[in-house]
Order: structure tokens, then C-alpha cells, then sequence
């Protein structure tokens, strides 16, 4: 059962169109008052790229955001009125793969400065690797630093979950979840800012260089506080962390793939007990968008701790922090505890 779709789509539609129409009455009133008239209007896909967009844009542009907080953005269906609203935006920035619906309005909007995310760094074909691995491969991931990503391929082939991530078959979009790959990102987001808004590319360049600057301090503190730890093995509903893993030396096992509310096989759950107990894992992981009832019924079986980790899909209320830098920080945290950081 998938408990986010307990949530009837047209009721989360209705709250999405409500939230844009909310932020388009601000912006005509601030546009009348003079203030917000040679703005740049911004439209972002869901948080991470909402986030780029205002931090480097700054001053110089007002960001719509067609996922509304607390929607889960894999599921987001638009309304005819926001698709309208991507046609009249200045510049739009997603992140292809995550939200079919968005991918689709976007390339039929006709907006020139239009921005993929995805193409501004190098997105990894989790897909490819999982060939070379029989059903029995945990020893061989132990071994390999990059093993995760076979395991959260193999999980996410065998149970379709159903998202389109990529086209490219199987290419794992999550890159802001590794400070590197967001740090790239920002740039590419800069560098097409300061071409789209030319009057104002000093401040664009001036708001990426710190960005990039606080990015680079989050990967230090990453490198640091997980590079001596009792184990290397998380556990995690949503296998969403594949590039972090990657980035920290670390091994994620997803409980049933990409999708956070798939159910597990009976065999992974098995699976799960023997890697738990091998490899010393303490904690099962939870994320805040989605149901955590998987995840304390694995750690119940187990004997594990459950605790979350934010794939930052979106903030809410109940975030472990006000925005991505914060969340990192209490990700960071849980790993460390997690992990057993000495």
C-alpha cells in the first residue's frame, strides 16, 4: 500500500494551485507597488532548485516553486493554471527525471531560458552496473566503495517503483544530496543566470561564488565527520543517497529501491537482517515526506534504531532545519551517531 496516495491527487493539485496563486497575487501587488517589476520571474521545479534559484539569484528574481512543501515531489501532477504559469516565467530550472508531469509541461511551455540541472553535471547509470552482480553480490558491494550503487540499482530494477529517473534507464537523479555535484550545479545555475539577466550578472556571480563557498565548507565537514566510523553500512527506505554514499566512502542498502513506500520482498527483508548483522548497522533510516511504518517494522525485526535521513525534497515544518545547508547538517549529524563516528 502506497500511503502517499492515500492523499487524493486532485486535493494536492487544488493545494499547489492555491500556493501559486497565493505567490502570483504577492507578486502583481509588489509589481504594482514598483517593487518587484523588472524581476526576473523564476520558475523551479521542487526545493533543491527552488533553493539554487534564491540563492543566487538574490534580489534580482522572484521563484515560483510548482512543488508546494509537503508534497512529495515524485507524485506532484500539474494543473492546467501552473502550466500556464512555467509559459510566462523569464527562466525555468528542474531537474529532469524526477517529475515526469514537469518534464513534459517544460518542454511544451516554449520558455528560452530553460535549465536541466541534470545537464550540469555528471549523473551516474546506477542501471548499467547491476550486469555484472548475481542476487548473492553483498560481500562483492562491501568491497567495492562504489558497490551501493549496483545494490540500489539491482533494488530499484527489481521493483519497479514505477518513477521515471532518467532516460537514460536508470540514471539516479538525487545529485544535490552530494555537496560536490550540488556545488556544480550552482555554477551551471550562475553561469545561465548571468546570460539570461545580463543587467545584473556581477551579483549572479558574486551570489554563486558563495554558494559554491558554503557548499565546499559542507563537503569538508562531511569528509571529516564520517572518515573514521565503527561501520560504513546505512540502511534507508529511500534510496536516495547513492551519490553521497559514493562521495563519503559509504554503503547505502535501500529497503525496496528508489520509490520510499514501496514494500519490501520478504527476501530483502532476510537480506537486510544478514548485511545488518555483518556489517554492523545500527540504524534504520526514515525520511520526513513519506510514512516511516516500513522502516520501524524492519527495525523492530532487527532489534535496529530508526531515525531520519532527509533526501530534501522538500521543507516542512518538520525538517531538521530552515533550509538545504541546515539539513545537511543534521543529516550529517545522524550519520555520524548512525555510524558510530569516532
Amino acid at each position: 500500500m502506497n500511503v502517499r496516495r492515500l492523499i487524493p491527487t486532485t486535493a494536492v493539485a487544488g493545494a499547489v494551485v492555491l500556493g501559486l496563486t497565493a505567490l502570483s497575487a504577492c507578486s502583481t501587488s509588489d509589481a504594482a507597488d514598483g517593487g518587484n517589476g523588472d524581476k526576473l520571474k523564476v520558475t523551479a521545479s521542487f526545493y533543491p532548485m527552488q533553493f539554487l534559484a534564491e540563492k543566487i539569484g538574490g534580489e534580482h528574481v522572484t521563484v515560483t516553486s510548482l512543488t508546494k512543501p509537503g508534497v512529495e515531489p515524485h507524485d506532484l501532477e500539474l494543473t492546467p493554471r501552473q502550466i500556464g504559469s512555467i509559459s510566462e516565467s523569464d527562466y525555468v530550472l528542474y531537474l529532469k527525471g524526477i517529475q515526469p508531469a514537469v518534464d513534459d509541461a517544460i518542454k511544451q511551455s516554449g520558455v528560452k531560458n530553460t535549465v536541466d540541472a541534470a545537464t550540469l553535471t555528471t549523473l551516474e547509470n546506477h542501471g548499467a552496473e547491476v550486469s555484472g552482480h548475481d542476487h548473492g553480490h553483498e560481500e562483492e558491494a562491501h568491497e567495492d566503495e562504489h558497490g551501493h550503487e549496483g545494490e540500489e540499482a539491482h533494488e530499484e530494477h527489481s521493483e519497479g517503483d514505477g518513477h521515471n529517473h532518467g532516460e537514460e534507464g536508470g540514471a539516479d537523479p538525487h545529485i544535490w544530496l552530494d555537496p560536490v555535484k550540488y556545488a556544480e550545479v550552482a555554477k551551471g545555475v550562475g553561469k545561465s543566470l548571468e546570460k539570461a539577466d545580463p543587467d545584473h550578472a556581477a551579483d549572479y556571480k558574486k551570489n554563486t561564488e558563495a554558494l559554491v563557498g558554503e557548499l565546499n565548507k559542507l563537503n569538508t565537514a562531511y569528509e571529516t565527520g564520517l572518515k573514521n566510523t565503527a561501520t560504513k553500512t546505512f540502511i534507508t527506505t529511500h534510496s536516495a543517497f547513492g551519490y553521497l554514499a559514493e562521495r563519503y566512502g559509504l554503503t547505502q542498502q535501500g529497503i525496496a529501491g528508489i520509490d520510499p513506500e514501496a514494500e519490501p520482498t520478504p527476501a530483502r527483508i532476510q537480506e537486510l537482517h544478514t548485511i545488518a548483522e555483518k556489517e554492523k548497522a545500527t540504524t534504520v533510516f526514515f525520511e520526513t515526506l513519506a510514512s516511516d511504518r516500513t522502516a520501524k517494522t524492519l527495525a523492530k525485526d532487527t532489534g535496529l534504531k530508526t531515525d531520519v535521513l532527509d533526501p530534501l525534497e522538500g521543507i516542512t515544518k518538520k525538517s531538521q532545519g530552515a533550509d538545504y545547508i541546515e539539513v545537511m547538517e543534521s543529516n550529517l549529524a545522524a550519520l555520524q551517531k548512525a555510524l558510530g563516528a569516532k
